[in-house]
């Protein structure tokens, strides 16, 4: 099965939705909104609540298709979700300049960068920081891994049979050593080596803990030190069928390290795909990759318009 397959499968909740309380989605957008369709918009309205869009983007989305010249529901739809999946300032660009998005851009890094991923226990941070490296490995970047999550040692264990796995080299502590430091020695190896890349891994934390918080401006302080400037990039790995606590998760990261992404995982059959408008409508973040599986490759990076097509289709 193809990516394409899989994130489709993945979306089957959200997607089955929108088909069951919208009507069939290839169907005269003018009829829709005279309201000489069976489907309608208020129906349509409540599929995307229902698949966690939120009230804000889903009204927005309803103008949209009014505004809309286009005589089919499901290209209309296709259009305005698109857009809605795209932070603040970049949507505004668009709907000035016409709605043009770039794809896949989400994924491209500079070289030399440092990239943190954090996030709460289990969303499977140490996973997905493995399933980057092997991405950009594959993109012919040099790349680091920081085994930051000493608190929990199978974490460091795992990112390491990882790194022996990807041809990656790993920097690591002792259990329970503080994982500042290694970060530090981490970001001052990627400089003095003049690597491409380094993914820095951290302990899971509730994000409703105000210590432990802390703790993770602090290894951003370090990295800095090492490495002035960075790290360029913190994203965050989110669990998708969290809905709404995910939100709130994000929320308190972001105000805490200042996010400039978000890594979605576990988009499987049990989530609302619709969450994704949320995040970026509420942080101004973009999406950076969404991941559907266990398997190395079922991390990709995001797209909006393939996004919005397994959800539609």
């Amino acid at each position: 099965m193809g990516w394409f397959d899989r994130l489709r499968q993945g979306l089957s909740r959200s997607r089955e939705q929108l088909n069951e309380l919208a009507g069939p989605l290839g169907v005269d957008l003018k009829e829709v909104v005279s309201g000489s369709s069976s489907a309608s918009l208020e129906e349509l309205q409540d599929a995307l609540l229902l698949a966690d869009v939120g009230q804000i983007a889903a009204s927005e989305i309803l103008e949209d298709l009014k505004a809309s010249g286009s005589r089919d529901l499901r290209q209309a739809l296709s259009e305005a979700l698109t857009l809605q999946l795209e932070p603040d300032a970049r949507r505004a660009q668009l709907r000035r300049l016409g709605f043009t998005p770039d794809a896949r851009r989400a994924a491209v890094v500079p070289r030399g960068a440092v990239i943190m991923v954090v996030g709460v226990n289990g969303v499977g941070k140490t996973t997905t920081v493995a399933k980057l490296g092997a991405y950009y490995r594959a993109q012919g970047r040099s790349v680091l891994f920081a085994a930051g999550d000493t608190f929990r040692a199978a974490a460091t264990e795992q990112l390491a049979i990882w790194g022996d796995r990807l041809g990656i080299p790993v920097t690591r502590g002792a259990a329970g050593s503080d994982p500042a430091a290694v970060a530090f020695d981490a970001a001052t190896a990627r400089r003095v080596r003049g690597l491409d890349l380094l993914l820095v891994d951290t302990a899971g934390r509730l994000h409703t803990k105000h210590n432990l918080m802390e703790e993770l401006r602090k290894v951003v302080r370090v990295i800095d030190k090492a490495d002035p400037g960075e790290p360029a990039e913190i994203w965050l790995v989110l669990d998708a069928s969290t809905g709404q606590n995910g939100l709130l998760q994000a929320q308190a990261f972001h105000q805490a390290v200042k996010l400039s992404g978000v890594v979605v995982t576990k988009l499987d059959g049990t989530a609302r795909g619709g969450i994704l408008v949320q995040v970026v409508r509420e942080l101004g973040l973009p999406i950076k990759f969404i991941g559907v599986g266990e398997s190395q490759d079922d991390l990709q990076p995001f797209d909006a318009r393939e996004f919005v097509a397994a959800l539609l289709d």
